[in-house]
């Protein structure tokens, strides 16, 4: 460990360029870092080690993850994650692209926050993971970033179902998570104000939960928002002239295709008229064998002209995907957080190094936008590129994506709004706005379906002439599903057919569910009898065909396995939500409301005693209004800041969370020092 520290200090002499003195972090009541700097790089680092304060742990984990040694802090599980990240070839892409494709102001970015880091764990050497992955560098940071962004294209997925010997596409119940955004000009708003929500749902713990912050700087960055833990920049957020939100959408990124292989020539593959080598590679692992012995093995793939390679029983298939080839989309984010305008905010996103995600927008010029953000690959027509399509022609071989103005957009409707649920891009806002599903390519793959929440919130928008900033609230807050039920993968409506006289052994939990007012209060008992149906059905999912409409049969069946999860559990028939349902935090266990595919969703699995936690869904949540007085901003996160058990921000913000309440955040920084519970240095 001594060599360790003397190799951190030799870095820290050689390359740092940040002086602690010129970086104050100013924690608030609710231990919000707001980091203040004379540059960007200052702030930077400021970032890194007010996040390494609250979570270093997961901070060392992605990188971890990236730098392929996860498996040597967390065992086997670990392994697949340390595959995928050589699988995809990021190391040789980042050497590659970083000295030619990031610019010189960003390097300064990434270089500051990884000294921070480093600086970090120079002082706290005992909250040190793993020592082997310092000193962290800008190349293990973005390293973990290219693995993520492969993740959210779905490459991951595929990987799976190659490796499973099964390449169909489906929908699955993984997709009940979601995230809720939107705008409202002043077309629509009563106070002629504009307003924008960003509610994304995300895991409330671990490597894609948020993390909020301030970040000021000397020139010109001045934000809130939050970030992922590891990143060195703003992910969503508003800054004093515009702000954004995300949700994940779901148009075709990625592409397998199967190879041709050569039957005379072992090892090599078919492509028009030529024959190709298959580049054979090994992953190099840590396994532990039955839980005691480290051994090292590797895990062999293969590179085509398409990409990263497996094999399964059924032959050779590539993976190929625009995350792939790109390594800018941290310094993407970096620059739509200093943008000023519109045009400007519009120009970034045309670097197009951002592979996916909604973008919902709004800003003090009273402009809203709403896009289907995504690399997506220009395909020939006349192939079926949900499924694997053929790997031995260059018809299949795309090498182009589509333009950012070529995209599913909406700029400036009349109706005075836009809004995303995770729904199809194509019903964005009014019908007289929306953008028109025949102007683009079906090889796009865009969404077309409705589900709960869209459902829902366009209902309450048309509920309203015009939207008073408490009216948004009571939109976002929403917890009630539409009738009919709307769930994109599933239809459950027989459920209001059924006749509970039919049924009298189940009779109680009918009745339950049908006269119900489908909110997902915790103290509902119809919440409560949903909840648990709805975990009972996952046994019955997958033997249902598409289009996957649950018969009664299914139901009867999953409606009787629930009387008896309650019985043996519960001792009664009328349970609440909040009954089952619990936020946990260390020892804080709290009644929770919310409901898969709910406005306020909520995803949760098994805890104890019967009883279910909350692992994603609501998470962070930031309300903001653009007036001619400047921006207002309102936000809560599902716990509090901090990782570290032993903190007051732990769980500081649990109970105004649950309670649908806000905590005001503001740019004036002589209220942010004035009203400071600590201001220092980060050395």
């Amino acid at each position: 460990m001594n060599r360790f520290l003397f190799f951190l200090v030799s870095v820290h002499i050689a390359y740092c360029q940040i002086n602690p003195l010129d970086v104050e972090i100013v924690r608030d009541k609710f231990g919000v870092p707001h980091i203040f700097g004379k540059t960007d790089g200052d702030v930077a680092y400021g970032l890194a080690w007010a996040n390494a304060e609250d979570d270093f742990e997961t901070i060392q984990s992605v990188y971890l993850a990236g730098s392929s040694i996860l498996s040597k802090k967390i065992g086997n599980k670990g392994i697949g994650a340390d595959f995928l990240s050589q699988f995809i070839g990021s190391s040789e892409l980042f050497d590659s692209l970083y000295e030619k494709k990031i610019s010189s102001e960003y390097k300064k970015i990434i270089e500051a926050y990884a000294d921070g880091l480093n600086n970090y764990a120079k002082k706290y050497p005992e909250e040190i993971l793993i020592s082997e992955l310092f000193p962290i560098t800008p190349k293990k940071m973005m390293l973990y970033a290219q693995l993520q962004l492969f993740i959210s294209s779905r490459g991951d997925y595929w990987i799976k179902k190659i490796l499973n010997d099964d390449i169909r596409y489906e929908v699955n119940f993984s997709n009940d998570r979601g995230s809720n955004a939107f705008a409202f000009n002043s077309s629509k708003t009563k106070d002629g104000n504009t307003y924008l929500a960003i509610n994304t749902h995300q895991p409330l713990e671990g490597p894609v939960s948020w993390y909020e912050a301030h970040l000021c700087s000397e020139e010109g960055t001045n934000i809130i928002g939050a970030l992922f833990p590891g990143s060195p920049n703003i992910l969503i957020g508003a800054n004093e002239y515009l702000g954004w939100a995300h949700t994940v959408n779901y148009p075709d990124k990625t592409d397998i295709f199967k190879l041709e292989m050569e039957d005379k020539k072992k090892g090599y593959y078919k492509f028009d008229n030529e024959v190709l080598k298959l580049n054979t590679y090994k992953a190099k692992l840590n396994y532990k064998l039955l839980g005691l012995f480290k051994i090292k093995i590797k895990k062999k793939f293969y590179k085509s002209i398409y990409g990263p390679t497996l094999k399964n029983k059924n032959g050779f298939y590539s993976v190929r995907t625009p995350s792939l080839f790109n390594i800018g989309g941290l310094e993407q984010w970096w620059r739509m957080g200093k943008s000023k305008t519109f045009t400007e905010f519009y120009n970034v996103l045309k670097s197009k190094q951002i592979p996916g995600y909604n973008i919902v927008y709004a800003d003090r010029n009273d402009t809203i936008f709403y896009i289907s953000n995504g690399l997506i690959p220009k395909r020939i027509e006349g192939f079926e590129w949900k499924e694997a399509v053929p790997g031995n022609t260059s018809k299949t071989l795309w090498n182009e994506t589509y333009d950012i103005d070529e995209l599913p957009q909406v700029i400036q409707p009349s109706s005075g709004y836009v809004y995303n649920a995770n729904h199809s891009p194509f019903l964005s806002t009014d019908e007289q706005n929306n953008p028109d599903r025949n102007e683009f390519s079906d090889e796009m793959n865009f969404e077309t379906y409705d589900n709960n929440r869209s459902k829902r919130i366009k209902s309450l928008i048309d509920s309203f002439d015009k939207i008073s900033f408490d009216d948004f609230k009571k939109i976002k807050y929403d917890n009630q599903y539409p009738r009919p039920y709307h769930f994109s993968w599933m239809d459950i409506n027989h459920l209001d057919k059924l006749d509970s006289k039919n049924f009298p052994d189940i009779a109680t939990l009918i009745e339950n569910l049908q006269n119900w007012d489908r909110k997902a209060n915790s103290s509902s008992i119809g919440a409560g009898t949903f909840l648990m149906l709805y975990h009972r059905l996952y046994k019955y999912y997958n033997k249902i065909p598409e289009p996957k409409i649950i018969p009664p049969s299914t139901l009867i069946l999953a409606l009787r396995d629930t009387k008896n999860y309650m019985i043996k559990h519960f001792g009664k028939l009328n349970v609440e939500l909040g009954e089952y349902q619990k936020l946990v935090r260390g020892k804080n266990e709290l009644p929770s409301f919310g409901l898969p595919d709910v406005v306020t969703a909520m995803h949760s699995k098994n805890y104890k005693d019967g009883k279910v936690k909350v692992v994603a869904g609501e998470s962070y949540i930031e309300l903001v209004k653009f007036s001619k007085n400047g921006v207002e901003i309102e936000s809560v996160i599902s716990y509090g800041n901090s990782e570290k058990k032993e903190s007051i921000h732990f769980d500081d913000q649990m109970e105004m969370y649950l309670n649908f309440k806000t905590k005001k955040m503001t740019f004036d920084r002589d209220k942010i020092y004035k009203e400071a519970k600590r201001i220092y240095n980060p050395k």
